[in-house]
């Protein structure tokens, strides 16, 4: 039998039965001027070999790897233009899965996990996009001017262990992007810092949570001084468990340093260590390393911090320097149950949300004057609401009200706390309590991107769009590889449907959709109401369907209660366009 190492790329038509219910011979056409035309030379321009072709998909062979991700590049960015210059005919868009592996060769077939695997990382791939696996990256990172993201670990059917999963990144039209031509953050005038998600070197998993907390609360410190740019922990915890590139994650955030660092803990002791780099030369500006018995985290935290402050903006006042210090809870086992109820929030599930509940609710049992415990309590039963997953709103929010106004008479300075409340208010109709709560939120922390999100939001049901936008693009910046940055595009898609900017909301709904981590109902409705609108109706009901596959429940009236406005019927454009798409009342 015989065997070898091979780049396999397996291509699938989008919709292929749908596509052929609505023009069967335009679409068998289309399909094949595309290949004859367009696709096969890409693939002889490759050095590839077609396998077979496999009605409307097809498997490709290559003898490098790098000629492989280059032609499913190419292929796609080509398959934008082509489908732009023929708009009248069936519109074809392929997924692609590209992998590296051991093939058996039969005649002129091949078989074997290495092809399967391919398979499943096409089946993967957003419409008009590419996966590759991690192997395929490591051959590839680097040598092409392509970027990528890392879609992290995922179960393919009929393999023992999980694939790691790479997407090539697109910009808004499908087209791959550039390394070479991507327009870089530009670096802001004040001082910028990212600060990496530490790593965990205790080797016990359960420890994970102290580093999250030291990272998260450096975050927070720095964020809080007035002349700082800081990123946003969502988008800097995505480099978690990576080996990065400083310099490519300066780039990649538009920062000028970056702090790293790794927390060992043994027995009562913690040692922490810490560098801060300067991302454009790679150059260190301070490292230290800090031996202390847990009770004296929060002091080691306040020492990095000035440290930091000082080492980056030397003429800072003490006065400055010493306004950002934490306020330690007085129980260290209130911080600890804090620091893991917060982890447990960030994952979004309903699951995680009930056990990030009770570890806060622990907290401040622990320590009743705890008030960022308080206020992240106020968020979940925000967020419970918000995701649909709440047995009763009226009652989640009446707690989420009452745990953010303990967290401001515990600490009225506290960001997170006018944040909290905010988004209850914006829940419960006070449109300018909720913005004046959020403004508020700002001022105390200028980094705080998950703020300028929820002025997105509440501008947009409060009918002021063009500050909506505003917010919206001022998160993005804050937070640029955010993994919920599909929920400001989506936002950003809502207020031009209320606006009447149909266009507009279609393309920020599709670029919503686009994104891998986008999830639940709400991208699919925001693009059926903006298609319906522009008299697409068919299109639009296929996403409603969508939406109701998310939610079975969904309905008109479960929308106007969760999505109060300040101005009766303004949010009419949006429910109107929803019941021209078939969703009920």
């Amino acid at each position: 039998m015989e065997r070898r190492l091979a780049a396999i790329l397996a291509a699938d038509v989008v919709g292929f039965t749908r596509l052929m219910g609505q023009d069967e011979v335009g679409t068998l056409n289309a399909l094949k001027a595309h290949r004859k035309e367009f696709i096969e030379p890409k693939i002889t321009e490759h050095n590839g070999r077609i396998v077979k072709l496999m009605g409307d998909g097809m498997l490709v062979e290559f003898g490098s790897v790098i000629d492989a991700v280059a032609c499913a590049a190419a292929v796609q960015t080509g398959m934008v233009d082509r489908n732009t210059e023929s708009s009248d005919k069936p519109q074809i868009m392929f997924r692609i899965g590209v992998n590296l592996g051991d093939v058996i060769i039969e005649g002129d077939d091949l078989y074997g996990d290495g092809i399967n695997i391919a398979s499943r990382l096409e089946g993967l791939a957003e419409p008009g996009g590419v996966c590759i696996s991690g192997k395929v990256y490591e051959e590839v990172k680097g040598k092409l001017p392509l970027n990528f993201q890392d879609l992290g670990n995922r179960e393919i059917k009929n393999v023992a262990d999980p694939i790691r999963v790479y997407q090539i990144v697109q910009d808004q039209s499908g087209t791959a992007v550039s390394s070479e031509q991507e327009e870089e953050l530009a670096i802001p005038d004040k001082p910028s810092v990212a600060v990496l998600p530490f790593d965990n070197m205790s080797g016990d998993g359960e420890q994970e949570y102290l580093a999250d907390g030291i990272s998260e609360d450096l975050i927070t410190a720095l964020s809080k001084i007035r002349w700082f740019f800081v990123i946003a922990r969502n988008s800097t915890f995505t480099y978690k468990g990576q080996a990065v590139d400083i310099t490519q994650v300066g780039k990649e955030l538009g920062v000028r340093y970056v702090l790293e660092g790794s927390v060992r803990k043994a027995g009562s002791r913690v040692r922490v260590t810490a560098q801060l780099i300067e991302a454009a030369t790679g150059n260190h500006v301070w490292a230290e390393r800090y031996d202390r018995e847990m009770e004296d985290i929060f002091d080691l935290q306040d020492e990095m911090t000035k440290t930091i402050v000082g080492a980056i903006e030397p003429e800072l006042s003490a006065a400055e320097r010493n306004r950002v210090l934490n306020k330690p809870p007085e129980n260290m086992d209130a911080w600890e149950s804090y620091q893991r109820g917060v982890w447990h929030m960030w994952k979004y599930t309903p699951e995680e949300l009930n056990k990030g509940h009770a570890l806060l609710k622990r907290a401040t049992d622990l320590d009743p004057d705890f008030a960022l415990a308080y206020a992240y309590t106020s968020y979940i039963h925000y967020q419970r609401v918000v995701l649909g997953c709440s047995e009763d709103n009226k009652q989640d929010l009446d707690e989420g009200l009452i745990a953010a106004q303990k967290a401001l008479a515990c600490d009225d300075q506290d960001p997170v706390a006018y944040f909290a409340i905010g988004r209850i208010y914006m829940m419960q109709g006070k449109h300018d309590e909720s913005i004046a709560a959020l403004n508020t939120a700002v001022k105390l922390n200028p980094s705080f991107a998950q703020a300028y999100h929820g002025l997105g939001m509440v501008f947009t049901l409060a009918d002021k769009l063009d500050d909506a936008k505003a917010s919206c693009l001022q998160s993005e910046r804050l937070s640029p590889r955010d993994p919920i940055h599909w929920a400001s595009t989506v936002v950003h898609a809502l207020a031009c449907i209320l606006a009447g900017d149909r266009d507009e909301a279609i393309h920020w709904a599709r670029v919503t959709l686009q994104n891998p981590r986008s999830t639940g109902y709400w991208p699919h409705a925001v693009l059926g109401a903006a298609l319906a609108q522009a008299d697409q109706i068919d299109e639009a009901r296929a996403e409603v369907a969508l939406a109701l596959k998310e939610k079975p429940d969904l309905t008109l009236s479960y929308l106007a209660e969760v999505l109060p406005t300040k101005k009766p019927g303004g949010l009419d454009p949006y429910l109107d366009g929803l019941k021209k798409a078939g969703l009920p009342d």
